[in-house]
């Protein structure tokens, strides 16, 4: 249904009511998650491949992104106000979109390393060095900042509320902003996400053809293929498909053209939210399948927190018995 005079109430409200839970569990399990995988990340440094420098950037772009979450939560806490200065507000957005769009670089970083390591091992073997990572990896940061740094030239509070804190922009310059994303969609998602899906792909046909490779390795590989496939699928698509849309009901709504889908594309672009903010808490298991040391430390943590748990207490009746 469409009409150009009235549109259909946006249930603003829902955001404030499940993004914070949201943001609080991940900037939690994040934290520790990250915090942990990066520990045994460095204290396994040697023992570990080239992959490992962009494993150790990956889980650097989390933790930038988890110690911004609690002023979010208080944002919404306060019923979408924003307290802390427009200039924050901005240097929030950049680090979400740094985190986001970091990760989709070092995770197709990950995915052409496996991808040479599996398909061309002679070829990639002693020529691909620690240096070639760092090198790969600074020109990640650069052009993620550079595709990140034009949102912060657009508006990110509201001209009748100082206090809003958008994470896109205000509605006269949605149309422009939308034209911007689209742009950034196709470089920072579709592109990489095609090379990342193209690397696997091929990984797992090769890997399901041949008998000469260990089955352990061709297991944990097969395994890691589709964590990371998995991770795009569930963390990234919806969001970029939903964003723009958003945008678009909004351009759409400033030109008095409304329909009754919106409000359904407003919340699914807030859930779409959430399941991004995951990939910071669901990006250590690449830590978890990469490397078996990091595996084996992470079950011994769990059967001695599993052994603290479940050992009787000694009550006072048996002291008196001794």
């Amino acid at each position: 249904m469409m009409n150009k005079t009235s549109c259909p109430r946006v249930s603003f409200d829902f955001t404030g009511r499940f993004l914070p839970p949201v943001y609080i569990l991940v900037f939690i399990v994040g934290l520790v998650a990250n915090g942990w995988g990066l520990k045994s990340l460095l204290h396994n440094w040697k023992k570990l491949g080239n992959v490992n420098v962009f494993v150790l950037n990956l889980g650097l772009t989390d933790v930038l992104y988890l110690l911004t979450l609690p002023f979010l939560v208080v944002y919404y806490f306060l019923k979408s106000k924003w307290i802390f200065g427009e200039a924050f507000c901005k240097i929030t957005r950049f680090c979400f979109n740094v985190n986001l769009y970091g990760s989709i670089g070092f995770l197709t970083c990950i995915s052409v390393y496996r991808y040479l390591a599996i398909v061309h091992p002679m070829r990639a073997m002693g020529r691909i060095t620690v240096t070639h990572s760092v090198i790969i990896s600074v020109m990640v940061w650069l052009l993620v900042s550079v595709q990140s740094l034009p949102d912060m030239f657009f508006t990110k509070a509201s001209r009748n509320n100082r206090k809003k804190c958008f994470d896109t922009t205000d509605n006269p310059n949605v149309e422009e902003y939308l034209k911007y994303n689209l742009g950034w969609t196709l470089t920072g998602f579709c592109i990489p996400f095609l090379i990342t899906l193209g690397c696997y792909g091929h990984v797992i046909v090769v890997l399901c053809r041949t008998n000469t490779i260990d089955k352990v390795l061709k297991h944990r590989s097969l395994k890691l293929s589709f964590i990371l496939i998995l991770l795009f699928s569930v963390c990234y698509i919806p969001y970029h498909v939903l964003r723009n849309l958003n945008l678009w009901s909004r351009v759409l709504t400033e030109q008095r053209i409304c329909n009754d889908w919106y409000n359904g594309i407003y919340i699914a672009h807030q859930i779409s939210r959430a399941l991004v903010c995951l990939n910071s808490a669901l990006n250590p298991l690449v830590y978890l399948h990469g490397h078996e040391n990091i595996r084996a430390q992470l079950r011994r943590l769990i059967q001695q927190a599993c052994q603290a748990v479940m050992q009787p207490s000694v009550t006072p009746t048996q002291f008196s018995l001794v």
